[in-house]
């Protein structure tokens, strides 16, 4: 058996947004220096960490010279073979946030939806051209034309920053990624209403029949997901303790629960405060979604409680892990196919 290979991207924003996310589930990278393409995770023995760009990922993966690697949803898509062996293990990493879009110049008052657009390419096609629209993403931005019937057009394939197409005149209109469209608008360009091709932000995915036919590398991408749905779960909760006096922790914990909704996620712990000497005061631990942490540090005070603090949780989990239940699942056609 060898060793799981996990790809991440080498530069940009999704760099950042992965290095932070594994340092804070505690899978911190280390990496000689910048200039060095291969890395490990010394908390999790067993994964080599490959850097690549981010275009390179999923063909990578599908290629069998990665297992798993992060990339951008819209990156996967494009770039993924349609038969091939690359699989979902994680629909959302909360990083990395952007959509393709279509995008004409302010000067077409009358384009502002896709029907529109499609009846602007008959105009092109009766003049003898095709609209000509600037992308990196051919493949998402043809099929999504043609579901929404944009037909006679031609991609045209820029290497550089695709706002200045229209205005350079080797385009007519772009497909491009954004995040919040101020580029768009900086460089006179309009998203089209109905003109979202694909909302992305960046997923772990991998190759299904390495991860079906190697225990070892399963086991090793397992323990990253339920470290990273943990700690993703996590940053949605916080632990609030206090003490509250009552005749016995049943009785604490039956004042705990009139609020149901404040009693935690499981329920209140309680145990008693000792103090040397006959104490009728008794610690609650609590926890709950920090947007109720508010109502939960009212409730407490309300019975009474004293010495009320509130610190963040670093792992949340359940009975399962969802991502890695779906990743099976996902797995069955491979295991199948090789008996």
């Amino acid at each position: 058996m060898s060793n799981l290979r996990f790809a991440l991207p080498s530069t940009g924003a999704l760099f950042d947004g992965t290095s932070k996310l594994l340092s804070d589930c505690g899978l911190s990278v280390r990496r000689a220096n910048s200039r060095r393409y291969t890395a490990d995770i010394p908390s999790l023995p067993g994964v080599d960490v490959l850097f690549q760009r981010q275009s390179d990922i999923t063909i990578e993966i599908d290629g069998g010279s990665a297992d798993i690697g992060v990339v951008g949803l819209d990156r996967y898509y494009e770039s993924r073979l349609e038969r091939g062996d690359t699989v979902l293990l994680h629909e959302g990493l909360g990083f990395g946030g952007s959509k393709l879009v279509i995008a004409v110049p302010d000067s077409w008052l009358d384009v502002t939806t896709m029907a529109d657009l499609a009846d602007v390419t008959l105009e092109f096609r009766a003049k003898g051209r095709d609209l000509r629209i600037a992308s990196k993403y051919e493949r998402l931005t043809k099929r999504f034309l043609n579901e929404n019937g944009v037909n006679y057009v031609s991609i045209v394939h820029v290497s550089g920053g695709l706002e200045a197409a229209p205005v350079m005149g080797y385009a007519d209109i772009i497909a491009d990624i954004t995040a919040t469209g101020t580029t768009l608008r900086e460089n006179g360009l309009r998203i089209l209403v109905d003109g979202a091709v694909i909302e992305s932000q960046s997923v772990i995915v991998g190759n299904g029949r390495a991860l079906a036919n190697d225990p070892e590398k399963l086991a090793h991408a397992r323990q990253i997901l339920e470290k990273i749905e943990a700690s993703l779960r996590a940053r949605k909760y916080q632990r609030v303790t206090g003490d509250i006096q009552g005749e016995s922790e049943d009785e604490v914990g039956r004042q705990v629960m009139r609020r149901r909704e404040l009693g935690g996620l499981d329920g209140p712990t309680i145990s008693a405060v000792h103090t040397g000497k006959q104490s009728n005061w008794y610690t609650v631990q609590v926890l709950v979604r920090k947007t109720d942490l508010p109502d939960v540090v009212s409730h407490f005070r309300g019975l009474g409680g004293i010495g009320i603090a509130a610190n963040d949780v670093q792992y949340v989990y359940r009975e399962r892990c969802e991502s890695y239940d779906r990743l099976v699942e996902n797995l069955k056609p491979f295991m199948d196919s090789d008996g």
